[in-house]
């Protein structure tokens, strides 16, 4: 078991070398990253492709139990993973934030581990007995966000090594360290070369993308860089899955109780500081509880203390970034001059740091409103009124996004009857964005495509075999 300085020591760069790397909530300097060079991703995934056929051969009972090792290691140095998490990324470490998060790699990690796999017989009619089996896809180049760095790495790590592959993975340069340290921690009990992290720019993630030793590439993150990494791709023809942008509605009915439902709203919208794919985003309100609900989430929010990560009173911290954050006032502020009406909120925190922004709601905001429009992809939600529920969905329905959207009512089968008409990878009754290691995950339009988590997430890192005789 690491404490957080040693563990910090082994993934830094030498002083005076590397980048370095600050902490949004204070600006100060956690230590320094190497940035590492396209022939240093050359060699890793050579690497990796040399031990590939070898990790295969163990076969999925050596690997869980590899696997399970591997999240044991991850429990002993969740304090300390945690902690640097808080440091680099900024979300507090109590809520659902830093140590939720570590707590997730262990189960996800676990959860791959675990799921069965059995060959499917596809033809069996007495003259012939066909069943489909998955093998490895090979080497699988793994790119990462800075909102959850540990948990969606994890994501994309377990099923690819229960499937029998290996892994290069390249962080965002905002959240280098904080994958540095979960993998270094996994590589105390995994193979040399089974599991490698690049820390570099976005020429490296480029070269990832396009390698011609990279059999698949998993990426999450904006619609802009995945449309840039199925060209980069196209020319080894890399299998993909691509979770990106999204813009979250939520159709909240004339039947919803407003008190009951502010709290999950309110998670729903600005976990992780609203930083997150599949948040919230864009709020549509029948007029008979329009201000019901816009009074009782102001109540929630009003309970919500934020500040510096390391405070265990915290549960929302800063943006991760300045150029995050400008995203977020920017559009706040052209809400305003819109006419939007600020609930709560609306102008940076400044008192707590240079990259807080406090959580606002703008309420009597429209379709075609930036704030609406555009993922904001922090601190600020849009409330919009609606009086007949085919204009609301119209509205959800709208935009090239589907990633997620969720519908609020008393009455679950009226939920439903809306919920089939969204255009969305993921449709949550009275929640928003709750995911779980059974439930395939993944977004339609422009919010990307391939599934994850679950059997589905498995056969994904996998290539079909069928086996006719």
């Amino acid at each position: 078991m690491s404490d957080y300085a040693t563990l910090l020591d082994t993934i830094s760069a030498p002083p005076g070398s590397g980048r370095e790397v600050r902490d949004p909530a204070t600006g100060e300097v956690i230590a320094s990253t190497v940035t590492m060079t396209v022939e240093d991703l050359d060699a890793a995934i050579a690497a990796a492709k040399n031990a590939q056929p070898a990790w295969e051969a163990l076969g999925h009972a050596k690997r869980i139990e590899l696997m399970n090792a591997a999240a044991d290691r991850i429990e002993a140095n969740s304090e300390a993973l945690a902690e640097l998490l808080s440091r680099e990324q900024g979300k507090p470490l109590n809520g659902p934030n830093a140590r939720f998060e570590v707590g997730a790699c262990v189960g996800w990690l676990r959860a791959a581990a675990a799921t069965p796999l059995e060959p499917e017989v596809v033809v069996d009619d007495g003259s012939m007995r066909a069943e489909l089996h998955y093998r490895a896809v090979g080497v699988v180049g793994a790119i990462g966000p800075w909102n959850w760095p540990m948990m969606i790495g994890m994501w994309q790590i377990s099923p690819a090594l229960r499937m029998g592959n290996t892994v290069v993975v390249k962080p965002s340069q905002y959240t280098t360290l904080s994958v540095l340290a979960l993998v270094a921690v996994m590589n105390e009990v995994l193979p040399a070369g089974v599991l490698t992290v690049i820390s570099g720019d976005r020429v490296v993630g480029s070269r990832l993308a396009s390698h011609p030793d990279i059999d698949k590439v998993m990426f999450t993150g904006s619609t802009a860089t995945g449309r840039e990494i199925i060209k980069s791709s196209a020319d080894n023809l890399a299998r993909l899955t691509l979770e990106l942008g999204g813009n979250d509605a939520g159709i909240v009915l004339p039947d919803a109780d407003p008190a009951s439902i502010a709290g999950d709203l309110f998670w729903g919208a600005f976990i992780n500081t609203g930083q997150t794919c599949a948040a919230l985003k864009r709020l549509y309100v029948h007029d008979s509880i329009y201000e019901q609900v816009i009074e009782e989430l102001k109540a929630v929010t009003a309970t919500m203390p934020m500040g510096n990560g390391l405070d265990e009173n915290n549960v929302l911290g800063p943006l991760q970034n300045k150029a995050q954050f400008d995203i977020v006032s920017d559009l706040v502020e052209d809400a305003k001059k819109r006419g939007g009406r600020v609930i709560t909120g609306g102008s940076p925190a400044t008192d707590l740091g240079p990259l807080f922004y406090p959580i606002t709601l703008v309420a009597d905001l429209h379709d075609g409103d930036p704030l609406v429009d555009e993922e904001q992809f922090g601190p600020a939600l849009p409330i919009i009124r609606y009086t007949e529920i085919e204009d609301a969905i119209a509205s959800a329905n709208r935009l090239d996004v589907g990633l997620g959207a969720s519908v609020w009512s008393s009455d679950v089968d009226e939920a439903r009857k809306v919920a089939v008409r969204l255009q969305a990878g993921t449709v949550w009754i009275n929640k928003h964005g709750t995911v779980h290691p059974m439930m395939p995950f993944g977004g339609v339009k422009s919010s990307g495509y391939g599934l994850e988590f679950g059997v589905e997430g498995l056969k994904a890192l996998g290539v079909p075999q069928v086996i006719s005789g």
